[in-house]
């Protein structure tokens, strides 16, 4: 179906690329050079545009006045934010404005399509009664995996085209990133699907069991073996077995799996002969398997054996576009199986604190979050004191008791969290600009912060020296966003490296301290 798409950028080469891409995807753009003139026209033609598409630095009106001006006019059409710098801050000061979703210029076709398909289901989710698919279910394909990054968007491609054939595959991530979910779709896409679809958690079996579990044994094979098991490998004859943490695997046992793979045949114990087997491998692992040969944990013909065709699916934090995605996938689910009388909606400052959290445990801690979240909530909108949980782990945040529906001050430097739906002050690259410069003006009086101005011994202090320990702060404080920092230093870019190559300091590593 056509929609009609507003592009607003002051660039003339980027409205002409993005006018291409959108006609590409059979849509009409209408074009403006800044924020006002683009609000003008969203006026002018109010109900016909679906998406908007804004950049953020823009003469007369950025992106960010453009964002408070059609919140002050009840406008809600879908925004889709173009970021070029500044880093994750600068999102997520979009995302508290009101943004529906972000890509990183120069944005791919791909991303882009992601990005205006997801902004064009907002108006077609009224009114629905039907859950998303949920990935516990036995038939997951790659349309149920919620994605918009251009890396994952690449790690569906690649499992796409490896379940055209047999290949070993080996899946990569930390616990939590949707390694099963992947491998489900690949089984789902295969000649294979509809067939068994076999998981085993090799960390989770003691290592007495784990050889009886894979490959079955005959009855009286060993002491307690009253009767026959077939084995995950036979259960999944024909199907698809997917060895979870397969890094945890017993070496004893990785003998055996090494022949079940190179000869497509399984030794049950206690019988007499080899059992044939026609099983697609799919492994799993959050640990380096390379690291693991090295330290003599997993063997290396082994390890070529199952690594012919691997795929790293990154950690949700190197991916942030995906999280509004999930959030408003899984707020949706949960609202439906719920069974809620209305259809809730999130606040635009928490989907900014969502966006700002780092979720070491990745979409299983961020779904889990939702669900709390949704079984908790009293409105019909989450906002950020619906997840204390999350608030209290960015740095500087302190949640102390609980008193009705407030939470009490601890200490002068400690805001509420959860009195205004807003990131607080004490983080100051999710906060907005006052409330930055006020938390900056504070360093002087905080000793904690401050730069000596005398050594030890009582003398002033070398000119390198203090600038070396100011840079390094500056990389602390502003998370490594080399702009931010050469900004605010009062420097350019270029500047700013050489300082790095001069002092020593690792750019990759902005976060440590002086020596």
């Amino acid at each position: 179906m056509t929609s009609q798409i507003l592009v607003i950028d002051d660039d003339p080469v980027q409205r002409r690329l993005l006018t291409n891409m959108i006609e590409r995807l059979g849509h009409i753009a209408h074009l403006a050079d800044n924020g006002r003139s683009g609000l003008e026209l969203l006026e002018r033609k109010r109900g016909l545009i679906s998406v908007i598409l804004l950049d953020l630095m823009m003469p007369e009106m950025n992106g960010h006045g453009f964002l408070e001006a059609i919140a002050e006019r009840g406008i809600d059409t879908p925004v889709i934010v173009q970021t070029g710098q500044g880093g994750i801050e600068t999102v997520v000061l979009a995302m508290q404005a009101g943004a529906f979703d972000f890509v990183v210029k120069p944005v791919s076709p791909e991303r882009l399509s992601v990005a205006i398909g997801n902004a064009l289901k907002l108006e077609h989710r009224e009114g629905k009664g039907r859950a998303p698919k949920r990935s516990r279910s036995g038939s997951v394909g790659f349309d149920d995996v919620v994605s918009a990054s251009p890396a994952m968007i690449r790690v569906l491609d690649l499992a796409r085209r490896a379940a055209q054939s047999n290949i070993p595959i080996v899946l990569e991530g930390e616990s939590g990133v949707g390694k099963e979910m992947v491998a489900r779709s690949i089984q789902h896409a295969s000649e294979r699907a509809g067939k068994p679809f076999i998981t085993v958690n090799c960390g989770a079996i003691p290592h007495n069991l784990v050889e009886s579990i894979l490959f079955g044994h005959e009855k009286g094979a060993f002491t307690g073996a009253n009767e026959k098991h077939s084995g995950k490998f036979a259960d999944a004859d024909g199907g698809t077995l997917f060895l979870d943490e397969i890094g945890d695997l017993p070496l004893e046992v990785q003998v055996k799996l090494l022949r079940a793979v190179q000869q497509g045949e399984i030794e049950t114990i206690g019988a007499r002969h080899p059992q044939k087997v026609n099983v697609r491998l799919i492994s799993a692992t959050n640990k380096d398997l390379i690291n693991e040969v090295r330290e003599g944990r997993f063997r290396e013909d082994l390890y070529y054996r199952l690594n012919v065709f691997p795929i790293a699916i990154p950690a949700l934090r190197k991916r942030k576009e995906d999280i509004p995605v999930l959030v408003r996938t899984f707020v949706e689910r949960f609202a439906i199986e719920q069974r809620l009388a209305t259809p809730l909606t999130v606040s635009s400052g928490a989907m900014a604190l969502l966006t700002a959290y780092d979720w070491p445990g990745n979409i299983r801690q961020l779904e889990n979050a939702i669900f709390r979240a949704v079984v908790l909530a009293e409105g019909t909108e989450l906002t950020v004191k619906d997840f204390p949980q999350i608030a209290t782990q960015i740095p500087g945040y302190v949640v102390a008791e609980k008193t009705g529906f407030t939470w009490e001050e601890t200490g002068p430097a400690r805001m509420p969290i959860v009195e205004a739906d807003h990131l607080p002050s004490v983080y100051p690259q999710f906060g907005s600009p006052e409330r930055h410069d006020a938390r900056s003006a504070d360093h002087h009086h905080q000793p904690d912060n401050a730069i000596a101005s005398v050594d030890d011994g009582g003398n002033v202090r070398k000119l390198a020296d203090v600038e070396e320990e100011l840079i390094r702060f500056a990389l602390k404080f502003y998370r490594g966003q080399m702009s931010q920092v050469a900004r605010k230093l009062g420097i350019g870019r270029s500047t700013l490296y050489r300082k790095l190559k001069d002092y020593g300091i690792n750019p990759d590593d902005p976060f440590s301290e002086a020596a």
